[in-house]
């Protein structure tokens, strides 16, 4: 039987506050710390905002998976500090492990009440199936997949939302995608998408 087309209205959150600006940061033009609307994150300082902005994009799809189900969406980093808690993120002075499935999974499940699912080993083929009953998918790959086009070095390490999904291929959220290009329904052929894609993610579904 084959799969529909399916596209979500998804709302989109980037992982800076400031997302017409996301080219200046990924490129190290301007520090995160000199985002002017920094204190929409939640943070307390500057500092703690810039630490965290390049490694919140699994906060940021939550916080699309969360507005997309209604919920209350809480600015990224309190959400961070109770991923933390969670288990979700292990930080080590500088150093960060994570975003840690499991513990995000049942985070989402008890804290909000969405059903989560880590997937180790998520086909691309169920991708499809799970956008089209209604769920969403964060996924790993590589963060270059803002420009699919170009070969990225290896796969994996950047998180992205797959918020539609057709026979030909999938049509992403990317928190750190580039504006008016690559941030919101994006859509990538299933052949470059293996490019970028490490297999694995969680299903999100109400």
């Amino acid at each position: 039987m084959s799969v529909p087309t399916t596209q979500h209205p998804v709302p989109y959150y980037s992982q800076w506050e400031s997302r017409t600006l996301v080219p200046e940061f990924i490129t190290g033009r301007r520090d995160a710390a000199d985002d002017p609307l920094w204190q929409k994150s939640g943070a307390d300082t500057p500092r703690e905002y810039a630490f965290w902005a390049p490694r919140m994009c699994g906060v940021a799809c939550l916080r699309m998976v969360l507005d997309f189900w209604r919920h209350s969406v809480p600015p990224s980093v309190p959400l961070v500090r109770e991923l933390c808690e969670a288990g979700a993120y292990v930080r080590d002075g500088d150093a960060v492990k994570g975003l840690i499935y499991q513990p995000f999974a049942d985070y989402v499940g008890a804290r909000w009440g969405l059903k989560a699912e880590s997937v180790p080993d998520l086909a691309a083929s169920h991708i499809h199936e799970a956008i089209a009953s209604g769920r969403l998918v964060l996924m790993s790959v590589h963060k270059t997949v803002r420009t699919p086009e170009i070969d990225p070095p290896s796969k994996g390490g950047h998180l992205v939302l797959a918020v539609g999904a057709s026979k030909e291929g999938v049509m992403l959220h990317n928190p750190s995608g580039l504006p008016g290009v690559s941030q919101e329904h994006a859509p990538v052929s299933w052949a470059r998408f293996d490019r970028f894609y490490a297999g694995r993610g969680v299903i999100v579904g109400e």
